[in-house]
């Protein structure tokens, strides 16, 4: 174990720890744009600065390994008027449309600069023009809004292992982007979105959910429907209707990890095609039934048919989007009271 300070407070923790994590274990949260614990330190966004006794010039908290004896100082003079003069560069090039951006609420340049009192920070500096990229059924691509975190790159190439991002171009004119700036779209990209969940700013926001503030969204943490992992995810839910999921970075399985199906299917909920009552079978014609009838109508005609052909002319097809406690009850159902080992499951296919 390393042993420090960190504003005055003794800290333990493992060899190869960071600062920004090891000030997070204590309580202390240091300011930052880029960092996320299971990426490579970017150190692109100087927001995480830090002063070490004994160094003359600030270092970066995210790429700083702690050394055993370093007194450190998170929040001085020093430090806030350096972190000021970073936030008032950044919004000299950032599009004036904080009232009206999707992102309003929930993004950290904001967040950042009502922290530090960055109150009016526009200034005469040149703004962007890319095209926004809007045409992909997911997301709005607002490359002006991009202040060059490398979060999207780095989670594409070492979580995702796709590589759809990466720098183009240099100074004010580089910018964050598809081979040959492309459109996003199934060719290039798994459409996972998980460069939208670590977005700092509104260069990146989810399509279902960019109408919505998030003081109207309320959020109910669930167990994702679409396969036995059992990750964790929070409903997004406006006047009683899910409208769209955001991940859950304490989810003891996925974490802040989802699949392009748990993040983006849930509108199946509200289709128009989706079976809400059971339907029987008559003449021809389906109509509906209560679940009370379907079941006493499936136990009938199984025994029937059981009793006729015997137990092998049954078989059960289980399902992934159950768990797998209810999967081992469906197979012993068909072993021990159908009495057939006739059952399979659809992800074998």
């Amino acid at each position: 174990m390393i042993n420090l300070k960190i504003d005055g407070i003794d800290v333990s923790v493992e060899k190869g720890t960071n600062l920004i994590d090891a000030a997070a274990s204590v309580g202390i949260r240091i300011p930052q744009l880029c960092y996320l614990k299971d990426l490579s330190p970017f150190a692109g966004c100087r927001m995480c600065v830090v002063e070490i006794n004994g160094k003359s010039k600030p270092e970066t908290a995210c790429s700083t390994l702690c050394k055993e004896g370093m007194e450190v100082v998170t929040n001085s003079e020093r430090l806030i008027k350096y972190r000021k003069g970073l936030l008032k560069l950044l919004m000299a090039n950032h599009p004036v449309d904080c009232l009206t951006c999707g992102e309003v609420g929930h993004c950290d340049l904001q967040d950042h600069c009502f922290k530090y009192g960055v109150k009016n920070p526009f200034s005469d500096g040149a703004v962007s023009e890319f095209k926004i990229d809007d045409a992909n059924p997911i997301m709005i691509r607002d490359q002006n809004k991009c202040i060059k975190c490398g979060k999207c790159v780095r989670i594409c190439k070492e979580v995702q292992v796709t590589g759809t991002y990466d720098f183009v171009g240099r100074g004010f004119y580089s910018t964050v982007t598809t081979a040959f700036d492309q459109s996003i779209n199934s060719d290039i990209c798994r459409m996972c979105g998980q460069c939208i969940s670590v977005c700092p700013t509104g260069a990146l926001m989810n399509k279902q959910l960019a109408g919505y503030r998030p003081w109207e969204m309320k959020k109910v943490r669930t167990t994702c429907p679409f396969c036995g992992t059992g990750c964790n995810f929070d409903l997004n839910v406006v006047d009683n209707k899910v409208v769209g999921v955001t991940p859950a970075e304490d989810a003891p399985i996925n974490g802040s990890q989802m699949c392009v199906k748990g993040r983006f299917h849930t509108d199946m909920i509200h289709s128009k095609e989706r079976l809400t009552t059971p339907l029987i079978k008559e003449n021809g014609e389906f109509r509906k039934a209560t679940w009370e009838e379907a079941l006493n109508y499936t136990a009938k005609r199984l025994n029937e048919i059981k009793k006729e052909y015997g137990p092998d002319s049954i078989a059960g097809l289980s399902s992934a989007r159950c768990t797998n406690e209810d999967n081992f009850a469906f197979q012993k159902w068909m072993r021990v009271v159908v009495g057939s080992n006739n059952v399979d499951h659809c992800a074998r296919t």
